[in-house]
């Protein structure tokens, strides 16, 4: 047998004391004790790995890697080190190669918790969700307290829209550490997604008083109170945020959006134009900015946009959406038509293969409420409903002129403008469990009224007024039912030339998903399903509960058709109807920044591509009388 080195036992004694200090968080003590430890013997295993851990710890990521595989080189057999491995190679950016360390740790070490986590984070990074929710799983199955697996097991759950079971186990996490901050914002996350948005904005306050300088905090909460349109404390946090990092361009960007949304225009173009200068290379910060204010030629921002699509395979996926989207807005402003719905073309073409959109599932589901709403239903079940004449409804297809007849009616004293709202379907599937519409005819009285009760209990939290708008346009699906629920209230159906209807739609990416809008063919046979159940609303609803509203005739001689629109909401003519463009009120839709402008007729008529190029659109339009 060999004997020690003679000054093992002191080496040994020496690199205790480091190690020491090292779990006691003095890492800079304990760094020059692992090195004199090196200096007399180079290969050093336990020094070698957990300097290699220390130099992680302060951020010196390349050294980490270096020591970690001399001491893997030390002890090819160690799973700590297979395991240290992944962990630095992960932080690097290079996740495959972390998933291979962290097999290897495995194959060494079946049960340990730390590699399955890692392995769990690696494969989450690279999207692969399903995967990593099974590796968290088995790290929760070696070790139930691993707070940073249920917090991770949480976020994959997210990912893939497993939001409830993603709660629960975000509050596991919680349980274990109840001032875990990532863990508080995920949850946040979820219950946001789960439009529970109370319990995520105080799930967001709680991260942000665990940690009051966390800007990823204080950006989530601001966000969750725009969504309840608490605007002025949204901004207060992301004004926070940007105290404690001034070159966030994240915040400037989340800045921006609330200031478009409340009409501060210019603000907001300022802030977008902050996270541009931060990170030039940004797209999602260029098409913020391109969104919020008119290209023109020469502009520096559309030269940029056009040289990183000569090399577009560099951008991921989604940001190559964003270029494309971006580019057709600009290049249209600056009368590159052809152009510019080529990039269209091609932002649609790779949005469509993002979304879930089963075409014939959603018009057969227009079919069948046209077979059960009939006139004798319609009769039958007639004055049944609850008798407020408070909601306005506005419904059709997207950028049919439907924010320009909200916002003139906003601009009315005796009128909220609620926006696109989700009350009255969430009303529905509060008092409903089968699907839509086979229910309907079974419906009571009592059922009628609750769901409108229902509905304006929700609506009503969020203003007093004579009457709200509720602008969410797929209510037109709806529009008998709201009239059975709802008959003394209004619907305002607001229609557009149909080739120009569509092919603004095609001009968006939309922030709420609008699946049918991507594939022209797809578009244009929506719009003729859609058409004709309009046309049926019309056959079966009581004379002057709907008032179509045709866009040209709204810009082409404005103060008439708006009178007849509000007359038709049962009131008074009022004169601010007039200033619509002054009234200060939040506006969420593509139409933000055109709204805050007089009437203008430059939509009417838009440029068209050639008909072979719209040949996909135009085969699927018949009629629509």
């Amino acid at each position: 047998m060999t004997p020690p080195h003679p000054s093992q036992g002191l080496l040994d004694q020496t690199f205790a004391k480091a190690l020491s200090l090292h779990r006691q968080g003095r890492l800079g003590e304990a760094e020059p004790i692992y090195r004199s430890v090196l200096s007399a013997d180079s290969e050093h295993f336990l020094s070698l790995l957990h300097l290699g851990v220390l130099r992680l710890q302060q951020g010196s990521r390349a050294e980490a890697l270096e020591l970690t595989r001399a001491a893997l080189r030390r002890d090819p057999n160690s799973a700590e080190a297979h395991s240290n491995l992944g962990a630095t190679l992960q932080l690097l950016g290079r996740p495959d190669e972390a998933i291979l360390a962290y097999e290897s740790a495995l194959a060494v070490d079946p049960d340990r918790a730390e590699a399955h986590y890692g392995l769990a984070v690696a494969l989450h990074a690279l999207s692969r969700h399903h995967e990593a929710i099974a590796c968290y799983e088995r790290t929760l199955a070696i070790d139930p307290d691993y707070a940073e697996a249920n917090c991770g097991l949480g976020a994959a759950l997210h990912a893939v829209g497993r939001n409830e079971r993603a709660v629960a186990c975000y509050e596991a996490a919680l349980a274990i550490d109840p001032d875990y901050v990532e863990a508080q914002c995920g949850r946040g996350a979820a219950l946001q997604t789960l439009k529970r948005h109370d319990e995520a904005i105080a799930a967001f306050g709680d991260a942000v008083t665990a940690e009051p300088d966390n800007t990823a905090a204080r950006n989530a909460l601001g966000l969750a109170l725009q969504e309840v349109d608490r605007h002025d404390e949204a901004l207060a946090h992301f004004r926070h945020a940007l105290a404690v990092d001034p070159r966030s361009g994240d915040t400037q960007v989340n800045l921006g959006s609330v200031l478009k949304e409340i009409g501060r225009i210019d603000e907001a173009r300022h802030a977008f134009q902050a996270a541009v200068e931060i990170e030039p290379e940004n797209v999602r910060f260029r098409y913020a900015l391109v969104n919020s204010r008119r290209a023109c030629a020469g502009d520096p921002h559309l030269a940029a946009m056009e040289a990183w699509a000569r090399d577009i395979d560099a951008f991921p996926e989604d940001q190559q959406i964003l270029l494309y989207f971006a580019l057709g807005k600009a290049l249209a402003e600056t009368g590159r038509h052809e152009e510019s719905f080529r990039f269209l073309v091609a932002g649609n073409a790779l949005k469509r293969q993002q979304v879930r959109y089963d075409e014939r599932a959603t018009l057969d589901t227009f079919n069948r409420i046209k077979r059960v709403f009939t006139t004798d239903l319609m009769v039958r079940m007639a004055r049944m409903g609850h008798p407020s004449a408070m909601p306005v409804f506005i419904i059709g297809m997207p950028r049919s002129g439907s924010t320009l007849v909200e916002q003139m009616l906003a601009s009315h004293p005796k009128v909220f403008g609620g926006g696109e709202r989700q009350d009255f379907s969430d009303a529905l599937a509060s008092i409903a469990a089968d699907p839509f519409p086979q229910f309907v005819p079974g419906l009571t009285a009592d059922q009628l009224e609750r769901l409108g009760a229902v509905y304006l209990e929700r609506v009503s939290a969020s203003a007093t007024a004579e009457r709200i708008t509720d602008k969410m346009l797929a209510n037109f699906c709806l529009a008998g039912l709201i009239h059975l629920a709802l008959p003394n209230a209004r619907l305002i159906h607001t229609r557009r030339d149909p080739v120009d209807t569509c092919l603004s739609c095609f001009t968006l990416l939309f922030g709420a998903e609008q699946p049918f809008a991507y594939d022209l063919g797809e578009l244009g046979r929506y719009y003729r399903a859609y058409a004709r159940l309009m046309k049926h609303w019309r056959e079966v609803l009581p004379e002057g509960v709907m008032l179509d509203v045709q866009y040209e005739e709204l810009v082409g001689d404005f103060e008439p058709q708006a009178r007849r629109i509000v007359a038709h909401c049962g009131l008074e003519w009022d004169d601010a109807c007039l200033a619509f463009h002054e009234t200060q009120r939040v506006v969420r839709t593509a139409s933000v920044t055109q709204v805050r402008q007089p009437i203008y007729r430059s939509s009417v008529g838009r440029w068209r591509p050639a008909d072979a190029v719209l040949r996909p659109l135009l085969d699927t339009f018949t009629s629509f009388d």
